[in-house]
């Protein structure tokens, strides 16, 4: 592999960093067998690219030693084991956090302490000491509020103490830690609230935690929400085999959040050593915190308590090639579907709902009883009826108030066209049909083109023409009728600017779809036909649907009336939409450059018998190696950012779905329509050509 794609593949490169969280098999009041666990795993994890270790509360000396704490033998072999730990460190890359009792100013602290490179970088002392049910810890230890001394003396060396410290990276300024203990994350306001809006990023855990019936769903959620609320990382330790089960059991749970999203538990209830490592994504984190400015006013209104914090920079070791260079984390393939079945279900039920609920919300408010809504026989033509059939439903208004229109040019297929009036003869809407070719001739001949004197010329104009005339038709059919025509174009077709300006699928009077992406849209419309919302028979013209080539059906080709399939296909033009759709998230979500757009694409596209499939059958599975993923990721940026805003600012309204974003010019995305690609395009030179 040569060094520039080596390079590219690293997730170091595109703002990631390797984390872990040891669960070491330990003695009670052991220091000596317990540092050599703690040595070992420190070792193992450094050695495999983690840059950040954490261990479990009081790990050096087991936490079930209640009054064994107070013995002077017990706390100078912790001590002794921690200098062990750190000799350990100058020959290892990352930084470990260990938990241990200390004694400081004639007081005794449950603290974690942050060792690295030969050299202890900070000392946090435990702020809220359980003192009910099987916890007694303030018998034995004093809290951190009672601490006076800032900085102390610990295996030779000088050493910052207090909840107030934050370790950064100096060659990765986005590595910010912050470290508290156990019952620190059980009170209304943890300390690592505060330390989040101090900067940093990833906050850790060093916890014992005894385990009873339902406590382990509950600390995931409360892991879960609290690095959703602080936009951070999250890792949190648990103690296991080897503490003392005179009155309490031990699980070993450990767990790695981000931002809410679980991307590692342990093995629980291990008789072995073992660790848990995943990759965080930093830039992510950084720019969630950029976007939601709420995050940055909370910070303001707290910066009398975050004035007094201190920053203890470290050094990172030399960057070594990874021993596991893939990503330690799970990218998947359709970030707007969920593969896991049952939230798939939820999404889409959801979806559905935002939708109709929205269109249902615009009739009542503009007090219209109909709708007129073009049908095409393809994917997103058919899911805007589907939704004005449920908005009716609840309004309790009949579906022959639905006017469908199917409108047959000169490239529609007899596939098609017999889909689209199968689809409104099972939803139960007034169907019609009208022949556009007699008005796109008139128009053609009107503009001189030379297809009305029968010359094959099929250019844009051509194409235009018929999509107009369909649009006009549409909006001249809802004056008449007094009725609002329902758009039918998708998110993606507005992403990729695919669609016709002004007087064509651009227009419409409500858009049920424009915030909808492609990729979503297929499952939607496999849902309900699994639902059977449609009947049987109605459930059959939806497969039917899904199994259909996407296309505009514009440009004639040989035997249309008995093709199989439409003879134009959008996905040769802007490329496959299942992969664009990958592209527009991160681009729209997260504002990612499109080189770490490429190497997230690369890992989840790479490789079809790697991770989650949506188990549908209308999901087919492919892979994409990197010169196509560089390829289509060139479209997109190219279309997205230089020619297709002006097609954006001037949509017409409509539901914001997702969190993926809409491009709603007075939501989510506001943007010139004169701007310049050129900042995308050449980052996009940084990706290497091949993955060979």
């Amino acid at each position: 592999m040569n060094s520039a794609l080596s390079q590219f593949l690293d997730p170091r490169s595109h703002g990631f960093v390797r984390v872990a969280v040891a669960v070491p098999r330990n003695r009670v009041a052991d220091p000596v067998f317990n540092g050599a666990e703690t040595i070992a795993l420190y070792r193992e994890a450094s050695e495999r690219g983690a840059a950040v270790v954490a261990f479990p509360e009081l790990g050096l000396s087991a936490y079930t030693c209640d009054d064994l704490f107070h013995q002077a033998a017990l706390l100078e072999a912790c001590e002794q084991a921690l200098a062990g730990v750190v000799a350990a460190s100058t020959q290892l890359l990352a930084v470990a956090i260990v938990g241990l009792p200390l004694r400081v100013d004639h007081r005794l602290y449950n603290c974690a302490v942050a060792v690295a490179g030969g050299k202890l970088l900070g000392v946090w002392p435990k702020t809220y000491l359980p003192n009910y049910g099987e916890f007694y810890e303030a018998r034995q230890f004093s809290a951190a509020d009672s601490a006076l001394a800032t900085e102390i003396d610990l295996c030779g060396q000088r050493v910052p103490f207090g909840t107030d410290l934050l370790l950064q990276c100096r060659q990765q300024p986005l590595l910010k830690l912050h470290v508290e203990i156990c019952e620190d994350v059980w009170v209304p306001i943890p300390p690592s609230s505060y330390a989040a809006l101090a900067g940093a990023t990833v906050l850790v855990n060093l916890s014992a935690s005894n385990i009873t019936i339902g406590k382990s769903e509950y600390r995931h959620r409360l892991v879960s929400l609290h690095s959703a609320r602080c936009l951070s990382a999250y890792l949190y330790s648990s103690a296991g085999i080897g503490e003392s089960t005179t009155d309490l059991a031990w699980d070993g749970q450990a767990l790695i959040y981000e931002s809410g999203e679980m991307l590692a538990e342990s093995e629980r209830f291990s008789n072995r050593s073992h660790t848990i490592m995943a990759d965080v994504d930093l830039e992510r984190l950084s720019r969630e915190r950029m976007r939601q400015n709420s995050f940055g006013v909370s910070a303001e209104r707290h910066k009398q308590v975050l004035a007094g914090w201190r920053t203890v920079l470290f050094d990172a070791p030399e960057t070594q090639p990874l021993a596991e260079p893939a990503l330690m984390r799970s990218v998947e393939r359709f970030p707007y579907v969920p593969a896991d079945a049952r939230h798939r279900d939820e999404r889409c039920m959801e979806v559905f709902n935002i939708q109709v609920q929205s269109l249902v919300q615009r009739l009542e408010a503009a007090h219209i009883a109909k709708l007129v809504v073009g049908v095409s026989g393809g994917l997103d033509s058919t899911h805007a009826l589907l939704v004005c059939a449920q908005a009716m439903d609840r309004l309790g208004r009949p579906r022959t108030d639905i006017l469908g229109y199917t409108m047959p040019g000169f490239a529609t297929s007899g596939r098609t066209r017999d889909q689209a009036l199968q689809l409104m003869q099972a939803i139960g809407c007034t169907a019609r049909e009208i022949d556009i070719r007699p008005s796109c001739r008139q128009m053609l001949a009107d503009l001189g083109h030379p297809f009305a004197d029968g010359v094959p010329q099929y250019d844009i104009t051509f194409e235009n023409v018929q999509a107009g005339e369909r649009t006009s038709h549409l909006f001249r059919l809802a004056n008449f009728h007094g009725a609002i025509v329902v758009g039918t174009g998708d998110l993606s077709e507005l992403a990729l600017g695919w669609c016709t300006y002004g007087v064509g699928d651009h227009m419409s009077h409500y858009n049920v779809n424009a915030s909808v992406p492609k990729t979503l849209i297929k499952h939607l419309v496999g849902w309900v036909a699994d639902h059977g919302e449609v009947g049987e028979g109605g459930s059959a013209v939806l497969r039917a649907i899904l199994a259909t080539e996407v296309s505009p059906e514009l440009v004639p080709a040989d035997d249309i009336e008995g093709a199989e399939q439409p003879g134009q296909r959008t996905e040769d033009f802007v490329g496959p939409y299942e992969l664009q759709d990958f592209h527009l998230y991160y681009t729209l979500r997260y504002g990612f450059k499109p080189s770490k757009v490429a190497f997230l694409a690369w890992t989840a596209w790479h490789d079809a018998k790697l991770g989650r499939w949506p188990d549908e059958p209308h999901a087919e599975r492919h892979a994409y190696p990197l010169a196509q993923i560089r390829k289509h990721l060139g479209t997109f940026v190219y279309r997205f950012f230089q020619t297709s805003q002006f097609k954006r600012s001037c949509v017409p309204n409509a539901p914001k779905v997702g969190s993926g974003g809409s491009l709603s010019p007075r939501g989510d995305w506001r943007a010139p329509s004169d701007g310049e690609a050129a900042v995308w395009l050449a980052d996009l030179e940084r990706i290497p050509e091949s993955d060979a």
